[in-house]
């Protein structure tokens, strides 16, 4: 009999309305990598919550080296070694890492926090596994990368042996991503075992022993990842063949959608201006993709055309209309729509439900109000549609909070809503962050949809094969400025990359490059 380190047999945890987990096992060797993988609302973060001590389960069994264990809470699974890095990191922005590393656990000495020997010890771990961060910078002040490092370095200080990693290179750059799959070799070498949530099949190939399948809360089956391939993986996880996008030519028009002129933000991080003298322009019935490693300025840049941050300088034109003032309400009345990079923080009101945040809108215009009323059937009929147009998954339906809902389906709100406002411009940002394929298929082929009929999309996208398949057009930033103008059909990925870390720049845009 083969013996296990963790095993979750036949767990069964109920939601209103929905079955989240139904009767799954999951087997754990000592030393290996397990993949989770399954769509969005398939159940994994929901199981992995249960092993975590967050839900209680209605029906199971958890056994630990073949001992039945009881988890009730998070500290009881911190005492059998098990630590979990959450998608949405669990972080206090204003404190340090280093208090953040030891909050919950807090070394003290006659009732007094005593933080010298802990401060040795992180360093010693951050060294071990190749986990650099400084330890006295405030979460806020540090990179997405960086913050998951910490909550890595968390687990380590508790000296989990089981670690659960969810979805844990939705919000990473390529690069980052390389750094964490190092890292997690090298914690199987000094004897961890790892539980691996995610839909990005190349990656579970390249880094995992084996991989358990969930659909719709059911269990499907557990494979060796050496006699699997990508398309079995798919299929098992969607019950279909995936298939690739096919994209016609763009029809690109003269008509101007977006202009951009001369813009400049300044960064709230240095005394550098995040962007600097910025300038391009979006025509109907294209794609124009803007690639970067996070941290150079796209994000900014996005504040600055929606309307989220003032600009310190320049101008922008939307439809012919200088919007470079207006506000954000007026910006989407004259026809811009936007898929955040934060669902969260700008995508969301989170404790409104899945009605209310897709009617965010439409609820003052005609026909979603009668003298000031809310028709609350018309935006419950809205609401419907696009849950069943988008696969849009939930307890409730339209009454789930939003806050409830996977992040995947979180996403697909989003984007459904964002589409349904039929505007001239679709400004995408990581549209398929924290998506399975399927769901990503399905988006692309919304947003070559939404070009071919001769509207203007403007994508932000960390992926070189997403920036490959979709766009027409290809922008790269480099530190606050466009350093390349590419064709897709003529370029590659090393060639993308080569400009994204600023080892090449293209002349025509050397004469704009200055001191910052």
């Amino acid at each position: 009999m083969e013996n296990y380190i963790i095993e979750m047999n036949n767990i069964r945890k109920e939601f209103p309305g929905i079955v989240a987990n139904d009767d799954i096992t999951l087997k754990l060797r000592k030393g290996e990598i397990h993949a989770l993988l399954g769509e969005n609302g398939a159940g994994k973060s929901t199981l992995m919550s249960v092993l975590f001590g967050l839900y209680v389960p209605e029906k199971g069994e958890i056994r630990k080296n073949g001992e039945v264990v009881k988890i009730s809470n998070p500290n009881d699974a911190n005492d059998l070694g098990i630590g979990m890095v959450h998608q949405h990191f669990k972080l206090v922005e204003v404190f340090t890492v280093l208090e953040n590393i030891i909050l919950g656990a807090e070394p003290t000495k006659y009732g007094f926090l005593t933080t010298k020997e802990t401060r040795q010890k992180v360093l010693e771990l951050s060294e071990k596994f190749n986990l650099k961060v400084d330890i006295d910078a405030k979460i806020e002040d540090i990179s997405v990368g960086m913050q998951q490092r910490v909550e890595i370095l968390k687990m380590l200080y508790r000296e989990n042996e089981i670690l659960i990693f969810d979805e844990p290179t939705a919000v990473l750059t390529p690069q980052e991503i390389d750094e964490l799959i190092k890292i997690m070799k090298n914690l199987i070498i000094e004897g961890k075992s790892i539980l691996f949530i995610s839909h990005k099949l190349n990656e579970i190939m390249a880094v995992c022993d084996r991989v358990t399948v969930l659909r719709k809360g059911k269990y499907i089956g557990t494979v060796d990842v050496s006699k699997t391939n990508i398309d079995e993986l798919s299929k098992m996880m969607v019950g279909r063949k995936i298939d690739s996008i096919k994209k016609t030519p763009a029809k690109k028009s003269d008509e101007i959608v977006l202009d951009v002129r001369n813009l400049t933000v300044s960064s709230k991080l240095h005394k550098n201006n995040a962007v600097n003298n910025v300038s391009f322009q979006v025509n109907a019935g294209e794609i124009l993709c803007i690639a970067g490693i996070e941290g150079n300025g796209q994000s900014e840049l996005i504040y600055g055309i929606t309307g989220l941050e003032k600009i310190t300088s320049g101008q922008i034109v939307l439809n012919g209309k200088d919007v470079t003032k207006a506000s954000i309400r007026e910006r989407n009345l004259n026809g811009m729509s936007h898929i955040p990079e934060d669902r969260h923080k700008f995508g969301l009101v989170l404790d409104f439900n899945l009605a209310q945040n897709l009617a965010l809108k439409k609820y003052f215009q005609e026909g979603y109000h009668n003298h000031g009323f809310i028709n609350f059937d018309k935006i419950h009929e809205h609401s419907e549609a696009l849950i069943k147009q988008y696969d849009i998954r939930s307890g409730k339906g339209s009454d789930t909070i939003a806050r409830s809902m996977s992040g995947g389906n979180q996403q697909k709100a989003i984007i459904a809503r964002e589409i349904d406002c039929e505007s001239k411009l679709l400004v995408a940002v990581q549209p398929t962050r924290g998506l399975d394929v399927g769901a990503i298929e399905n988006i692309h082929k919304m947003i070559i949809q939404e070009r071919d009929a001769h509207k203007a999309v403007l994508l932000i996208s960390l992926e070189l094969e997403e920036v490959l398949d979709l766009s027409d057009r290809i922008l790269v930033m480099f530190n606050g400025q466009i350093v390349a103008e590419l064709n897709p059909k003529k370029t590659t990925p090393q060639e993308i990359g080569l400009y994204m870390v600023g080892a090449k720049v293209q002349e025509k845009f050397t004469g704009s490059r200055g001191g910052q």
